[in-house]
Parts: C-alpha cells; sequence; structure tokens
C-alpha cells in the first residue's frame, strides 16, 4: 500500500502520516505506512482531565440521545467500510475478507448499542417496609480506558467505545503501536460526527500512543474508572492489580489455548472447514484462534489425512491479493515465537508438518509462514503455552470425559467447541461439568463470535465480557435507591429505635 493510499485510506493529511518518530511499517512486505506523533508519560494527565469534562457534559445527555451519536457514528463507518478495511489489512495484515469483517463488526455494535439506549433498565423492587419503594437504577461510572492489540486494531476498540458511550462515558484509547493509523482514522470519523452532533462535548473520544509507559500512566491514573484491556496474559498480569489496588474496574480480554473436540460422531467435513478457518486465519492470530484439537481416536487418522492435504494447498500471500487466504505474521518476533514452540514441540515428542518461512524472496522483510499441524503424544508444556502464530497441536482421546479432561487443562479459558452428532456429548460439553471457558460451541468452530452475546473468558483468560448481552452493566455503577413516601419511619428486619 502506498503512503498516498494510506492517506486517501485513512482521512489523514501528509503531515499527519510524516509528523513523529513512530515508524509504522506493514507487515505484508515491511515498506513504511507512516511516521505519526506519540504521547508521553506527562501528556496522560491533560488527556483525562479534558475526558473528565467531556463526562460532565455527556453523563447528563439522555441515553436514547447518546445512542442517536453513535447510530451517526455506525453510518459513518458504512460509509467508509472499504477504504477503512483496506487500511486495516494494509497495517495488521489481514486478508481483505477479513477487514471488511472487521469494520463490520464495528457497525454491527453500533447498531446493538442504539437499540441498548433505550434499554438500560434497572428493577422495581418490594421492600418490606409500608409505604416504601425499592429501585435499582444503573448510572454512567467515567472515563473508560480501552487498550487495545494489534490483532484487531478497531473493532474491540469499538465493542467498548459503542457501550461506553450510550452508558454516558468517554474514552481514552490506546491502541497498540503496531497498529496507530486505523485509529488515527477512526478518530477522524468520530470527530466529525461529533462536530455535526450539538450534544456531544469534545474530547468524548481521544487517543493515546505511544510506548508501555503511556498505557501504564493511563491504567494508574486514578480518575479513570474502567480499564478495559485486550492484549497477553502476562500484560494482564500488570494491569489487573495496578487497578484493583486503586479500586478500579477492569475488563481484561487476554490469552486463549482454543479447544476443539471432535468426537466419533462427528461430521468430519463440517469439522475440516472450521478447524481450517479457525486455526488459519488472521494467520493464527486470533485470541480465539484454534490451536488444540483433541480427536477420537477412532477419527483422528482420517481427519488428520485430510487435514495435511488442505494445509499443503492453503495460498499464503499479500492480504491485498484475491484468493490469499492466509496473510503475514505482523512482524519478526511473532515469527521467531513460532519457530522457538516448534522446536519445543519436537524436543517434547512432536511431529511437525509445515511451519517453515515462505515467500522470503518477494518479501524479505515479511514473515509469512506455512500454517503448521504438531502431533503430539501428550499435552505437554509447549501444548499449554499459547503461541499467537498459525500452530495446531493434535491430540487423540478414548472417552469424552478423557476429552473433556485434556480440553480444561490448559490454564486459559476464552473459546471452545464440540464437534458431535451425539445429543448426550453436546450438552454435556455446554453444561456445568463441561468447557470451562467463556465461549462454548457445537459444531462451530471457537473463532468468529457474534457481537450479540458477551464476549470473554475465564481463568488466565481474564474474566472480562464485551459486546452483547448485559455487558454494559460493566462500564455502569449501580445504585439501590429507596423512597419513604409515608408519614412513619419504620425500620428494616424490625428494629425498634426509639429516640
Amino acid at each position: 500500500m502506498t503512503h498516498e493510499a494510506v492517506t486517501g485510506a485513512a482521512g489523514l493529511t501528509a503531515e499527519e502520516l510524516t509528523g513523529g518518530p513512530l515508524v509504522v511499517s506493514s507487515p505484508i512486505d515491511g515498506n513504511e505506512l507512516g511516521r505519526v506523533a506519540v504521547h508521553a508519560e506527562a501528556d496522560v494527565a491533560a488527556v483525562v482531565a479534558r475526558s473528565q469534562a467531556a463526562f460532565r457534559q455527556w453523563r447528563s445527555v439522555p441515553a436514547p440521545r447518546r445512542g442517536e451519536f453513535v447510530r451517526q457514528l455506525g453510518e459513518a463507518l458504512r460509509a467508509r467500510k472499504s477504504a477503512l478495511a483496506e487500511l486495516v489489512s494494509a497495517e495488521c495484515g489481514k486478508i481483505r475478507q477479513e477487514g471488511l469483517g472487521e469494520v463490520q463488526e464495528m457497525i454491527d455494535i453500533c447498531d446493538f448499542a442504539v437499540g441498548l439506549s433505550r434499554q438500560l433498565y434497572g428493577l422495581t423492587l418490594p421492600s418490606e417496609r409500608p409505604g416504601h419503594a425499592m429501585r435499582e437504577l444503573w448510572h454512567p461510572m467515567g472515563t473508560c480506558g480501552v487498550i487495545t492489540a494489534f490483532n484487531f486494531p478497531v473493532a474491540v476498540w469499538s465493542w467498548n467505545a459503542a457501550l461506553a458511550f450510550v452508558c454516558g462515558n468517554p474514552v481514552i484509547w490506546k491502541p497498540s503501536e503496531k497498529t496507530p493509523l486505523t485509529a488515527l482514522a477512526v478518530q477522524k470519523i468520530v470527530d466529525e460526527v461529533a462536530t455535526g452532533f450539538a450534544d456531544a462535548p469534545e474530547h468524548l473520544n481521544q487517543l493515546l500512543i505511544g510506548d508501555a509507559g503511556v498505557g501504564a500512566a493511563l491504567v494508574n491514573h486514578r480518575d479513570v474508572p474502567i480499564i478495559s484491556a485486550t492484549g497477553s496474559t502476562a500484560m494482564g498480569r500488570k494491569v489487573g492489580p495496578v487497578v484493583a489496588g486503586r479500586f478500579g474496574r477492569t475488563i481484561l480480554e487476554l490469552g486463549g489455548n482454543n479447544g476443539m473436540i471432535v468426537a466419533p460422531s462427528a461430521e468430519l467435513d463440517l469439522a475440516l472447514r472450521a478447524i481450517v478457518f479457525s486455526a488459519v486465519g488472521t494467520a493464527g492470530q486470533r485470541c480465539t484462534s484454534l490451536r488444540r484439537i483433541i480427536v477420537h481416536e477412532h477419527v483422528y487418522e482420517s481427519l488428520l489425512e485430510q487435514l495435511k492435504r488442505v494445509y499443503a494447498d492453503l495460498s499464503v500471500g499479500s492480504p491485498l491479493e484475491d484468493g490469499v487466504l492466509v496473510g503475514p505474521l505482523i512482524d519478526r518476533q511473532a515469527f521467531e515465537a513460532m519457530q522457538q514452540a516448534l522446536e519445543r514441540a519436537r524436543e517434547e515428542g512432536g511431529a511437525v508438518t509445515g511451519g517453515e518461512r515462505l515467500l522470503a524472496d518477494a518479501y524479505p522483510d515479511g514473515y509469512y509462514v506455512r500454517p503448521a499441524i504438531v502431533e503430539m503424544p501428550a499435552q505437554t508444556d509447549v501444548v499449554m503455552t499459547e503461541t499467537f502464530a498459525p500452530i495446531l497441536y493434535c491430540l487423540k482421546y478414548a472417552s469424552f470425559d478423557e476429552a473433556l479432561a485434556l480440553h480444561n487443562a490448559v490454564p486459559q479459558g476464552l473459546s471452545s467447541c464440540v464437534f458431535t452428532t451425539d445429543v448426550r456429548e453436546a450438552e454435556t460439553f455446554v453444561s456445568a461439568v463441561g468447557s470451562d471457558c467463556g465461549i462454548a460451541n457445537v459444531n462451530i468452530g471457537p473463532s468468529g463470535a457474534e457481537i450479540g452475546g458477551a464476549f470473554g473468558g475465564e481463568k488466565e483468560t481474564g474474566g472480562g465480557r464485551e459486546s452483547g448481552s448485559d455487558a454494559w452493566k460493566a462500564y455502569m455503577r449501580r445504585q439501590t435507591v429507596t423512597i419513604n413516601y409515608s408519614d412513619e419511619l419504620p425500620l428494616a428486619q424490625g428494629i425498634n429505635f426509639e429516640v
């Protein structure tokens, strides 16, 4: 993608793309996309102060009116879907279809939030005291800090921001240093919509572009009551205790080591399609990517034979080319991490198919790989560790209880699935004794969640929830209200306290 194309897609000026020290390169070919300005740690306090001023105004705007702002934002995203998707592909290496899908997620969550703006409901509760009424209300909480990762450079922001906006909160967004251009492009769109919306305060959404120190300053700030952070478990271990130490609230979306159980009754053609998309989509760089398949011994050989045949024919190349299914890894560090994991797998008894670097002559600064299949004798340490690359570990099982035990033994708990036509196995998998993940699917893969359901996981995935269902409650504070409309003052629990 040329510099001029980036300027057009992002709506950024040449000065904005050449005015700073942060060099942004495309994982497609290593070419420079821009040089952008960055914030210092000392800038964070002023950004938070502006957000607090925006909060004091925005919280008083009626929620349906806030929803109208988000509706207009969704329409602006619709109008720019193609250009923004092209930029997503260029900056993080996704194929075009996935880039378009990511922008569609933004549009979808805006649509969801518009309806939500008229459903931020509380409760009416019965009081034990005569002449009293109890209610439960939800109120805006304040600035929401959103820290996003490179692999979904805009969608994850939207999951948080659309809900935060309708709930009455402003947003401060710290994007990945690897993908700041898409954030700058979205900020332009938000600013454009806000400028034409009379009730929108200045600084409703602000960007913080910078290194880990800038992110740490945001996480530490006492006037940012909500921190939504997406990234590695290691990152979450730093963020969680800091926010808890100041009694803030976290929404953590961390690592995933997602598994699929393939039962002997499974429709193997269906399972095969799900495996391939879930394991190699986004070059295995999704938090919901399929990392492990646990296959019944009666169908293992047949499935692996088909899987290797499909993997050998996968089209790997520039994500901007039609027909390509697997784009590049984000950078050299990701490639080296993949190679180290494959070497560990061999040392632990694994048989590796694929995993080699491709297209090095055509793209010396792009890191393309053949997705790897690794047949493991057991669920060893390397299998228990998430590697953000297209590595699929394959294990056998004999009984369904054994398969569940293997599935749940990893420390992560994001997404999961089972392929079976046995209703007992399906129902067991989604029961309290089944999958221990936040997402459990039957006869579909673990990757590609819809925005209508709450997204997130358990254990080392962090426990946070974003997007649909009642995830909006994480952006608000609960208030229990009791009103005495009588001329008496009875106490609860029948207490008698005469003075």
